[in-house]
């Protein structure tokens, strides 16, 4: 990484002198690119960065914008991607005239990282809004720049009230960007929220569900998509699924979102392929010619650590997705990822844990239990893939019995399968005296609260929680499931397609989205639920403990 100077000339920009501290974090597997800004000898930039003469031939180009992610502690990510081999510059300031800029040498695009790259920023002040200009220079040709694509976000300060928004599922079951309809339009109504930031709670694509120019919708109406050859069919290849994170990017809307609102991402099975697990089969799926699961999963793990704008909480592990973020004294958010270390989904009714069993696996639940124990934020924040108390299902095994996809079983009994997982990690919760928990989540389609209460449940060591359900995006709504006795949900509210109805397109409005607000002086955390045009169709207030 590298800090400069930069001053103008009569034929463009040089690099002045600086100091050097370089820093490349590999992602595992995945090259892409990382850079991180911790130089102590952080110099000002001239505030014009990365103009160009209309008439310089062949600009690079950052057709997909840029990103923030995981800003937390003075630190936060700068996304882009450029169209060629190049350099990512970053420059920021906490004025939109750019006056006093701080200007980051950023790392290479390159082909092995599909041109994508990544900057960290630290040492940001909080409770500042931070202005970012992004633009990359052409390795073939240093005079050739990209023009500048712009952005700001909000650190979040230690007495500032707190907003975000979550949801998840996006351009799901065929239903893309339609641009006569204003193409993925609730990312403009999140942005008019002014969020924060943004927790993207899992199905960020579709990899398994293919997009074509038109669909039949409800009441007779016709659904048309932009479509793009990797999405045209399911995803076999790098490309294919790099082209799935594209595809989401060609909306105007999301790009805008992007720019103003952090996020952060954590992933489910449709970034893959539906359901999957240590046993998906597609044997006998006739749309895909690689059967190979675990190279689909290698090749959209590579994909998703490409395009999210996410930190890597360790170097050991560069692809690890759960991490905690945390927001001052008001809030910590704790990210889970219960899809990559699971066992199989099965009739989910062992009595004992074991590897089969596993949902979150015991190094995350470790992590989980102790982060929370050491937690001294007023409210945590679990961000899990999937609802606890809804029955999901993923088809029959060999015996015919029903097989799970989720934490619950149908069976209304005691904690068995995935559910012994969540057992334990409720009474810890309990016996630690750890209050003032919430979940949110996403995955099925359709808005929810449950409140979960030891008093009507089977299994009975935990204090009573809430979890709160939003999505899809910019999907076919469903729903809504039914639910398991085992931890006692009771369904507050849920709003979903009316009765044999399913898979509803976007034009039927109903696409949720859901906006927490924490008050810093009385430390009430007010979840809504808002439907496509901001609508609030539910609202909950609860007191700190």
């Amino acid at each position: 990484m590298r800090i400069v100077d930069r001053r103008t000339s009569h034929c463009g920009f040089f690099i002045g002198k600086a100091a050097v501290i370089p820093l490349l974090l590999a992602l595992g597997a995945c090259p892409s690119a990382f850079a991180d800004s911790g130089d102590p000898q952080v110099q000002t930039g001239s505030g014009l960065a990365g103009i160009n003469h209309p008439d310089l031939p062949s600009m690079p180009q950052m057709k997909e914008g840029i990103q923030f992610g995981d800003v937390s502690e003075g630190r936060a990510i700068v996304w882009s991607r450029c169209d060629r081999p190049a350099r990512m510059w970053v420059e920021y300031a906490l004025n939109e005239q750019f006056t006093d800029s701080k200007v980051v040498r950023g790392p290479h695009a390159l082909e092995t990282s599909d041109f994508t790259a990544r900057q960290d920023l630290v040492g940001l002040p909080p409770g500042r809004d931070v202005y970012v200009r992004v633009w990359f220079e052409d390795l073939t040709n240093a005079r050739t720049k990209s023009e500048p694509v712009t952005g700001h976000f909000h650190t979040v300060g230690k007495h500032e009230n707190i907003r975000f928004v979550w949801g998840g599922d996006t351009a799901g079951q065929g239903w893309g960007i339609n641009e006569t309809f204003g193409g993925m339009k609730i990312y403009e109504t999140m942005r008019q929220v002014k969020p924060q930031f943004f927790i993207q709670s899992g199905d960020n694509v579709y990899s398994d569900n293919p997009i074509e120019a038109t669909k039949p919708a409800e009441d007779g109406q016709i659904w048309t998509n932009l479509v793009t050859p990797e999405v045209a069919k399911v995803a076999e290849t790098l490309a294919e699924f790099r082209g799935r994170y594209k595809y989401n990017l060609l909306d105007a809307n999301l790009r805008r979102f992007n720019a103003e609102v952090p996020q952060i991402w954590q992933w489910d099975d449709h970034e893959v392929v539906n359901n999957w697990s240590a046993a998906k089969d597609l044997a006998n799926d006739p749309r895909y010619t690689v059967k190979d699961v675990p190279l689909l999963i290698g090749y959209a793990t590579r994909a998703f650590q490409e395009y999210a704008p996410l930190r890597p909480p360790t170097a050991e592990e560069p692809e690890r997705i759960y991490r905690k973020i945390s927001y001052g004294p008001l809030l910590d958010v704790f990210v889970l990822d219960m899809r990559s270390y699971r066992g199989p989904n099965t009739a989910n009714r062992q009595t004992e844990e074991s590897p089969e069993t596993a949902f979150l696996d015991s190094d995350q639940l470790k992590w989980l239990e102790e982060e929370l124990k050491e937690s001294r934020a007023t409210w945590k924040i679990i961000s899990a893939d999937m609802p606890i108390g809804l029955n999901i299902g993923d088809g029959v095994d060999e015996q015919g019995q029903p097989r799970w996809e989720a934490i619950a079983n149908g069976d209304n009994g005691p904690a068995a399968g995935h559910e012994l997982e969540i057992a334990r990690l409720l009474s810890f919760l309990k016996e630690e005296r750890i209050k003032n928990i919430v979940w949110l989540t996403a995955d099925v389609h359709y808005a929810a609260a449950h409140f979960y209460d030891p008093s009507q449940a089977q299994f009975k060591n935990f204090s009573p929680f809430w979890e709160f359900v939003a999505g899809p995006l910019n999907a076919g709504t469903f729903g809504p499931n039914t639910t398991d006795g085992t931890f006692g949900p009771k369904v507050v509210f849920a709003k979903a397609p009316p009765a044999g109805q399913a898979n509803l397109s976007p034009y039927a409005g109903l696409q949720f989205f859901g906006e927490v607000n924490v008050h810093r002086k009385t430390r009430a955390l007010k979840v809504e639920l808002k439907d496509l045009y901001g609508a609030s169709v539910f609202s909950k207030t609860l007191k700190a403990e």
